[in-house]
């Protein structure tokens, strides 16, 4: 199965009843405490477009809702982003922007879809007070509140996860990382779907480099100069951005690392789980033939006039019609000349330090999403079958003999097995390798396999043992969905680390914590990893052995050359 397809079978099982009424009783609750001034008071913080007002909370300052950018609705669909227009007055930023076109999902929340266009908007975080007086060290964040001579705050912009087709800037709560760590956080909301990489030869006519298809993408770009040009009014540093993400957000994070477009933009990068397929991107001519079946697909037929024909399609049709396709960035102009894996073998990539990483057992969420999520668990007799279709025939009789059943609980778990490793481990590893050649690179693997199972898979009736698993890393960091998440102390000990770790990435470049290893930069150590674990699993060390574990001989060797 195609990355792709993995990683948007997570939405096909539908949210528990309970999940979906604690995120929405979460977001409701928090939109009230935004009309009533929460537990400050308001703010007003003048941008290049106009003022804003948001307010004050116990963790700090936040603003909700900022557009970045033009509203891409009626003839600016399918245009790359706009200087957003400037307005007069006072405007509140108390309330998050709308969720960009998507389906509904099993995340709390994501209950109905979102048909709004009107969605290029981004939220700020800030900790109240002098830079330096934070209270890092006091919360675990290893003494990282020093300040420049200015006293402005290093930046971290937050790219959302979804698989390019879901998600929103709000499934993170940063406020209290960015008080613990003494960074102003950004999250923001982009184009995704066909709404956000839509190719075809029309609109490769009215791209500025001639290709289309990145236009979402070419939003967080947008968000990025946002930053620069506005970060320093809400306390920030904006020669000191770095940019991270999650999933489809660390896949952004890699494509930026290659493009040149994104040069000058952030000073560092993180990459959670966003090393699958290499980082690559469509070609132009896959891409190109995506939009013509779309097209089709969506009642537009006619190359002549399907353009013209898809603009005046409301937005759900625009959704109905994207299931099956690969949305992505498309390789060959200027914003990705070339596939990020290229970029990087040629020196190309941006020479900013990287802390990259993956989960220990990536792959769970998509094993039971695809079989025990539906009522129907991997059977013994079926395994064979489904690794003959997940990965040809040859590939297939190898993986078998490296994945036996009788090492893993379940056949399920086997399958999960060989899609993490194959997906994620292994990819992020190459990446590691790729990237030591222009600068320092930071390797860590989250592997706590006691981690409750995030939000959107709580409360959903099943024994079904998710350990480290895709996403279940950022309750560790975040309010993931806004929501609490049920850690035990020793979880909650190992949380505080790894903020520590990343919040002294985001101030220096180097992922240190009190009392345990620095992440071993792979210039030096190459395939040694920060493995995050608790106390009891004998603490966060550094392991030699990641690649031997995650079987990486096997998958490394099956890479197109």
């Amino acid at each position: 199965m195609a990355a792709a397809g993995v990683l948007a079978v997570a939405g096909v099982v539908g949210l528990a009843p309970e999940a979906a009424r604690a995120g929405q009783e979460a977001r409701t609750g928090q939109a009230v405490r935004a009309e009533s001034g929460g537990g400050g008071g308001w703010v007003v913080v003048r941008t290049d477009s106009g003022r804003v007002r948001g307010r004050v909370t116990d963790e700090g300052r936040q603003f909700l809702g900022i557009p970045y950018a033009r509203q891409p609705v009626g003839a600016l669909r399918w245009k790359e982003p706009r200087p957003v227009a400037p307005w007069h007055g006072v405007r509140a930023a108390t309330g998050y922007g709308n969720r960009c076109v998507q389906t509904p999902s099993w995340d709390p929340g994501y209950e109905k879809p979102s048909h709004t266009e009107d969605c290029l908007a981004l939220n700020v975080y800030a900790p109240e007070g002098d830079a330096g007086d934070a209270g890092a060290s006091r919360d675990g964040g290893a003494g990282q509140a020093r300040a420049r001579a200015d006293g402005r705050r290093p930046v971290m912009v937050w790219l959302h996860g979804g698989g390019l087709t879901a998600g929103a800037g709000e499934d993170i709560v940063p406020d209290r990382f960015a008080r613990t760590t003494g960074t102003v956080v950004v999250t923001v909301n982009y184009r995704l779907g066909a709404m956000g990489f839509l190719a075809s030869r029309a609109l490769d006519g009215e791209a500025s480099d001639g290709v289309s298809g990145n236009y979402g993408l070419l939003d967080q770009q947008a968000a990025l100069r946002w930053v620069r040009a506005n970060i320093g009014r809400f306390g920030g540093d904006p020669r000191r951005v770095t940019v991270a993400g999650e999933s489809a957000g660390g896949r952004s994070v890699c494509t930026h690392l290659a493009s040149p477009t994104g040069r000058g933009l952030f000073r560092g990068a993180v990459i959670e789980s966003g090393a699958y397929d290499d980082c690559a991107g469509r070609e132009r001519r896959q891409a190109a033939g995506d939009g013509t079946a779309f097209a089709k697909k969506a009642g537009c037929p006619d190359p002549a006039t399907a353009l013209a024909c898809l603009r005046r399609k409301p937005a759900k049709d625009i959704l109905a019609a994207q299931a099956e396709f690969d949305w992505g960035p498309v390789v060959g102009g200027r914003f990705l000349p070339v596939q990020p894996a290229e970029a990087f073998a040629r020196g190309g990539a941006a020479k900013v330090p990287v802390l990259n990483g993956a989960n220990t057992d990536e792959g769970t969420l998509f094993a039971f999403a695809r079989f025990d999520g539906r009522g129907e668990p991997l059977t013994a007799e079926r395994y064979p079958g489904v690794l003959d279709e997940t990965y040809g025939v040859g590939l297939a009789e190898r993986v078998a003999r490296r994945y036996p059943l009788a090492r893993y609980p379940s056949p399920s778990h086997a399958l999960a097995a060989t899609i993490g490793d194959q997906l994620f481990a292994c990819s992020a590893l190459r990446l590691n390798r790729s990237l030591a050649g222009r600068g320092p690179v930071y390797a860590y693997e989250f592997a706590d396999r006691t981690s409750p199972p995030f939000a959107s898979l709580r409360n959903r009736g099943t024994d079904f043992a998710f350990g480290a698993t895709h996403v279940n890393e950022v309750q560790y960091l975040f309010k993931h969905f806004g929501l609490p998440t049920p850690l035990n102390a020793e979880q909650r000990a190992l949380a505080r680390q790894m903020t520590a770790y990343w919040g002294s990435f985001i101030h220096s470049g180097v992922p240190r914590a009190d009392g345990a290893p620095t992440a071993p930069d792979q210039r030096t150590r190459p395939g040694d990893v920060l493995s995050l674990r608790t106390a009891s699993a004998g603490g966060t060390t550094v392991d030699p052995a990641v690649a031997r574990a995650h079987q990486c001989s096997l998958w490394d060797a099956a890479v197109p050359r």
